[in-house]
């Protein structure tokens, strides 16, 4: 099975196209927090200056994307600035309505600034090692994208779609975002150790075999020992590599997995509590739900309540 897909599928990955710019120099603007989310600014003309609140920042010119992950605040600008209008408040000066180009100034057409920004959700709740290895930003730039000729064809397929205002664009962008967003994460590995090491995990002949079998059958009662049997190692060998490749032991990479499972499919009406419980390998729907509830703070039926 691929370990990766199930993963993002159950996080439940989706992309958001939200605009495309075309800003005139000087033009500044606050990106605020988005919890669950993971956003990106590709250019496709001129330059964007992104600044952090800790300080850190970079630049991007044609052909540069940058991801965040975690979605936290940002500022973006032409040129490093000490303070920025808040996004909404750019949006209500200009009258965006969130259809076509968000057209901030009047200066040389030839000269603006042109982004595609979108942004990729997750599931309430959605948690795994591969999220939390990721930086606090990732920069692609040109010079990689060249490196990488298949997600550099991606990212010329999104600017493509998003600038011929053809029916159906807006939808094939996020399709193809989110096959970008998993380009993203192979390409990334060099500037996360941690990321590197887990999806080394997934190639790897033993732990990977092992991390198939936990995602084939979750419900399965798992052990260290007969996880290392199964892929032919020693119970600490075993527990030890694990624990280095994931950054987590084997037991609670399968407790949390169960709980990630879970809440896809708590979202499914037709599942009920009992259900989900036997499916994610809980001996009783109240083990399940001291178990759900001790994980996010509320019982199974209340996530369920809440979700409708």
């Amino acid at each position: 099975m691929d370990v990766l897909n199930d993963i993002l599928d159950t996080l439940n990955l989706r992309g958001v196209l939200y605009f495309r710019t075309d800003f005139s120099s000087p033009w500044s603007v606050t990106v605020p927090d988005l919890s669950q989310a993971a956003r990106f600014h590709l250019v496709v003309q001129g330059h964007c200056h992104v600044q952090f609140p800790d300080g850190e920042a970079v630049d991007l010119g044609p052909g540069d994307l940058v991801l965040i992950p975690r979605g936290r605040s940002h500022v973006l600008a032409d040129a490093a600035c000490a303070a920025a209008p808040e996004l909404e408040t750019v949006l209500k000066a200009v009258g965006y309505k969130g259809d076509g180009v968000l057209v901030v100034g009047e200066g040389d057409p030839n000269a603006t600034t042109q982004m595609v920004c979108g942004h990729y959700t997750f599931r309430n709740g959605a948690d795994h090692p591969i999220l939390r290895a990721l930086p606090d930003h990732l920069v692609t730039s040109a010079s990689v994208r060249a490196r990488e000729p298949w997600l550099d064809e991606m990212l010329r397929l999104v600017v493509r779609r998003v600038f011929s205002d053809e029916m159906g664009s807006t939808a094939a962008v996020t399709r193809l975002s989110e096959i970008v967003f998993i380009e993203l994460l192979r390409v990334g590995i060099g500037q996360s150790q941690e990321l590197q090491a887990i999806l080394s995990a997934f190639r790897d002949k033993q732990i990977g075999r092992a991390l198939q079998l936990i995602h084939a059958r979750p419900a399965d009662p798992w052990t260290v020992e007969s996880l290392a049997s199964e892929v032919g190692m020693s119970r600490s060998r075993f527990a030890e590599r694990f624990s280095e490749m994931m950054g987590t032991g084997p037991m609670a990479y399968l407790a949390d997995w169960r709980l990630q499972k879970a809440l896809s499919l708590l979202d499914d009406q037709h599942c009920s509590v009992q259900q989900v419980a036997i499916q994610t390998g809980y001996q009783s729907p109240a083990a399940f739900s001291r178990a759900f509830s001790g994980k996010f703070g509320l019982a199974p039926t209340e996530y369920r309540r809440n979700a409708a």
